[in-house]
């Protein structure tokens, strides 16, 4: 399954994706990684989007259940 990282401090996402099999890593939002299949992050900032080697999903607004559906989206795009 898919290696994600996901910011602090959505612990009910990291369970989310791992019950689906996932690798989940949690991260501070001002450190940096790289190496992940995706991210969730609370929002994307304008002009930061280069700041992950991956592609990001942005909870803001998003319910549980919709930021999983949008990982597996994102997984299945690649």
């Amino acid at each position: 399954m898919a290696k994600i990282a996901v910011e602090k401090p959505y612990e009910d996402v990291r369970k989310a994706l791992e019950e689906k099999g996932h690798t989940v890593t949690m991260f501070n939002t001002d450190e940096n990684v790289k190496g992940y299949d995706v991210g969730i992050v609370r929002t994307i900032n304008e002009g930061h989007n280069d700041e992950f080697d991956f592609p990001v999903v942005a909870m803001s607004g998003m319910s549980i259940d919709n930021v999983v559906d949008a990982v597996e989206h994102r997984l299945h795009q690649s």
